[in-house]
Parts: structure tokens; sequence; C-alpha cells
């Protein structure tokens, strides 16, 4: 397992205490189509004595996911792909949310000491998408696409069908260029979200992606957050999906699908110990990175789940973790 992390801004700052409190890995957005950015960033993160690992983030596949895509999008994904192996990273996470990205209802929810967590609640969904424009990460999602109904929603078959198209495209070029694509699940994993299906909402799902085409290179980012929302019994998911988990997403939620807040790491109703141990006993050696972390006393400027402090907290606890089940003996998978 290597401790990961992204870091909002990749500033001197931050990228020197990740690096002091044992980071090994970077995770950087996308940057756009071309691969000098990309270069300047893997330079930057080497230059701490970390690597850039994963790209994750902002990617050009909303249309791809809509079924309406001209080939331009293809064209760019195809071109990151290539990029990637150019310059030496292995890890692409991408999600298959269809006009939207993840969702909250509130930013400010109170954790542990007046810390700030985000929460949702779907019957708020409103105005978390009035929340999600603001913060500038919502497509345009009008309707018009060749999948798309007259009132802009899509269906799950619709969704399944171009998940299926995507990835026969991608993952070949994903293959020769070594590259692995990590599918993050729905945060929500909701059924439905603003008029549109959402499919990877359930670990049968997730069975579902890696069996359509199957491949090394199609594996999947296990989102603990996500999973817990759903319900999963986590350490339980771990092992039932372990061979095609090359990306972990290291957080926990307290509540439902339909409602919850997220936690510190140590305060939430997951055994994080118990799923280190998974992690150890599938044979999980990638990256893992703190998601969505509480905004803690004097960061109120920054932004919700992505602030440094708790991030600070985050590898201490995980690196804990990481060493503790290190010296134990693992148990049959």
């Amino acid at each position: 397992m290597r401790l990961a992390t992204v870091l909002t801004p990749m500033s001197h700052e931050n990228l020197t205490l990740a690096a002091q409190c044992g980071v090994t890995d970077v995770v950087g957005r996308y940057p756009g189509p071309g691969l000098d950015v990309l270069v300047q960033m893997k330079e930057q993160v080497e230059s701490y004595g970390m690597r850039l690992a994963t790209v994750e983030g902002y990617l050009p596949i909303e249309n791809l996911k809509l079924g309406r895509d001209d080939g331009t999008e293809l064209v760019a994904m195809k071109t990151l792909l290539r990029n990637m192996r150019q310059i030496g990273v292995p890890v692409l996470c991408y999600n298959f949310m269809a006009g939207t990205d993840w969702v909250r209802t509130r930013l400010d929810s109170p954790e542990r000491g007046g810390a700030k967590v985000t929460a949702f609640s779907l019957a708020e969904v409103e105005r978390a998408m009035s929340l999600n424009v603001r913060r500038g990460e919502v497509e345009n999602d009008a309707a018009g696409g060749t999948n798309l109904q007259a009132d802009g929603t899509i269906t799950a078959d619709d969704l399944w069908h171009n998940l299926e198209h995507f990835l026969r495209e991608l993952i070949p070029v994903a293959e020769e260029m070594g590259v692995t694509m990590c599918m993050h699940p729905d945060d929500p994993p909701l059924m439905q979200l603003h008029g549109k299906a959402r499919i990877m909402n359930s670990v049968e799902n997730f069975e579902r992606l890696v069996n359509l085409i199957p491949s090394p290179s199609n594996a999947i980012c296990f989102c603990q957050g996500t999973f817990a929302a759903m319900g999963c019994d986590i350490p339980a998911s771990i092992r039932r999906l372990g061979m095609y988990i090359k990306y972990v997403h290291f957080r926990d939620v307290r509540g439902s699908r339909e409602e919850f807040v997220e936690t510190f790491h140590d305060n939430g109703p997951t055994d994080m110990a118990a799923a280190m141990r998974a992690y150890r006993d599938i044979g999980f050696t990638g990256p893992m990175r703190p998601d969505h972390v509480p905004q803690l006393y004097g960061e109120d400027a920054g932004e919700p789940g992505y602030t440094m402090l708790g991030r600070l907290f985050a590898y201490g606890y995980m690196r804990g973790l990481m060493h503790a089940v290190s010296t134990e003996i693992a148990s049959p998978v």
C-alpha cells in the first residue's frame, strides 16, 4: 500500500507537508490535452521526493457518458492515456455520473470539536445541485444527446450501453499504454439523481463493470465512504472485489445513501483497522489516499473536504494502520 494524496492547491507548502508526513504518491487533476502541463506536474512532484501516480478528476467525458460524443472526447482520452504512458503515470480514476459529480447538500455539518464536514440529504437535493453549480462542478446537461430523453433524463440501460462503448474504445489503449483505469462509484450511490439514472451504486454493478471488458486495465477505485453509504460490509466487500481494486479512497460516512455525513477517519461506523487488514489480505499495493477530510480550525476559506490540516491528521492515522497491519500475520482471503 502506498500513501497517496490530492493537494489543493499543489503548492510548495502542501507538497512539503505531504512529503514530511510520509506521502509517497500524488494525485493530479486532469490538466488539459497537452503533454507539457502533465510533465511540469510530474517534475514538480518529483522534486519533493514523491511520484505522480494518478490522474483523477475534471476529465473530458461528459458527452461520452451521455452517448453524444462526436469523437472529440474519445480522442482526448486516448491522448491522455498515451501521455500518461510517456511520463510513467500508471493510474487513471474516472466516474460515470452523468450531469454532475459528487453532490452534497451541506458543506459545514459539525463534527468532533466543531470541525466542519460535508453532508447529503436526498430531501434537499435541489439545494445540493445549486451548491455544486456555485462550485463550478456541473457540466452543461441540456437535452439533445442521442440517448437523452426529451426531458433531459437518461436511463440505466442507456448508461450501461454508453459505458460499454466507452470501455471498448479505451481499455485496449489503456492495456497498450500500461495504464489502469479505475471506476469511482456514484456519490451519493443513488438509483437516480436530478432526473438521471446512476449505475455504479452497488457491489453487484461493479462486478458487472469488470466483466463487461475483462482486462487488468479495467479496475475499481474502492471509495470506502461511498461503499459505506451503500450499506456494505466494508472488509467483506474489499475481499469480494479484491483482485479488481487498484486504487483506494480511504474515508468513512455515517448514515445511508439517502442521508449521510462525512466523519473523521477514526470517528465513523466502519472498522478502519479491519478494512486495512482486508487490503493487506487481498495483496493491494496501489495508491490509497484520504478523501473529503474535515475542515479544521482556521480553514474556513478552504475548499470543503479538501483542506490540508484534516489531511495531516488522515496521513498519520493511515500510516499508523498500515504499519500495524503489516506486522500482523495475514488471514486467508
